[in-house]
């Protein structure tokens, strides 16, 4: 891949990030109405049916795709996405949203170690700085304490599930970026596929439940189902595309490290909302970006 083809992944990568830290506000909301199970397949539902009218329209909508590239991609939507995902949201339940993404800060790190030792992805001295200034600096944003902020509900359970959550991210992404790197496939009917094993997951574990329609009850109010479209068409549905994008053309570490900035873009919404930040948050916000710097301007790939 050439320089301009590994630019464009870490701004997929970046752009991808700004819409989680969007939507991440609206799934925290819709988390007191939906079980993580439920929240999750839903927008699933919402990606996969926005995701396929895409590619009808662009007609690449493939049925001749190589087993193995198949297999791999379903497997890596049911590690991330299926598992992870749903790791995701029950963690937010236990911790809230800034203990939770502190713990997913630890996905870079996973991801770059996991393509060490399954793709050979080496990563440059300048890389692993890059990657570590921005981890420490999300980290150091998010692990500040606010002042009348608990939600704190289950601590070890909570953290089991955030370190599971970071553990198939990282996963996923590594087995997404072996196959986006060495195939054609496009991102996103790679996003398709994952999306799809991972709702085939959701499925299993909705069943085993045995709750019936007690937990789609709330889908009934037009306000929550709007916002968990809304949230559904910029989080998952756009994002997962542009993560695609960003696991073909940049190395896993520096992808997944990019993708992890979300807390950064939280900030500003947070000071539109009336909050205050604090010259903490505004020192680990500069690390980040200068790690952020690093990775785009010497970052392997």
């Amino acid at each position: 891949m050439g320089p301009s083809f590994a630019l464009q992944g870490k701004i997929a990568a970046l752009t991808a990030a700004f819409l989680w830290a969007m939507s991440t506000v609206m799934f925290g909301r819709l988390g007191k109405h939906l079980s993580p199970l439920v929240l999750n397949a839903v927008k699933g539902l919402i990606a996969i049916a926005l995701i396929t009218a895409t590619l009808l329209v662009q007609g690449k909508l493939e049925f001749t795709l190589p087993l193995p590239v198949v297999g791999w991609l379903l497997l890596s939507g049911a590690i991330g996405i299926g598992l992870g995902d749903t790791a995701y949201f029950a963690a937010l339940n236990h911790l809230g949203a800034r203990r939770v993404l502190l713990l997913e800060s630890l996905a870079p790190p996973m991801a770059a170690l996991l393509a060490w030792g399954f793709l050979s992805e080496r990563l440059s001295s300048l890389a692993w700085i890059g990657i570590s200034l921005t981890v420490l600096g999300v980290a150091w944003v998010i692990a500040e304490r606010v002042p009348g902020r608990g939600g704190i509900v289950q601590p070890g359970r909570g953290i089991v599930l955030g370190l599971l959550a970071a553990l198939g991210q990282a996963t996923g992404a590594v087995i997404s970026r072996g196959v986006l790197a060495n195939s054609d496939i496009d991102p996103l009917l790679s996003g398709l596929l994952r999306i799809g094993a991972g709702l085939a997951v959701l499925g299993v574990l909705l069943v085993r439940q045995g709750q019936g329609r007690q937990p789609w009850v709330p889908l009934r109010s037009l306000q929550i189902l709007g916002l968990v479209s809304v949230a559904a068409f910029f989080g998952t549905y756009l994002a997962i595309w542009l993560q695609q994008i960003a696991f073909k053309f940049a190395p896993a570490g520096i992808a997944q490290a990019l993708t992890a900035t979300s807390p950064l873009f939280v900030l500003p919404i947070a000071i539109a909302l009336g909050d205050r930040v604090s010259g903490r948050a505004v020192l680990g916000v500069c690390a980040a970006l200068g790690g952020v710097w690093v990775l785009i301007a010497y970052g392997a790939g």
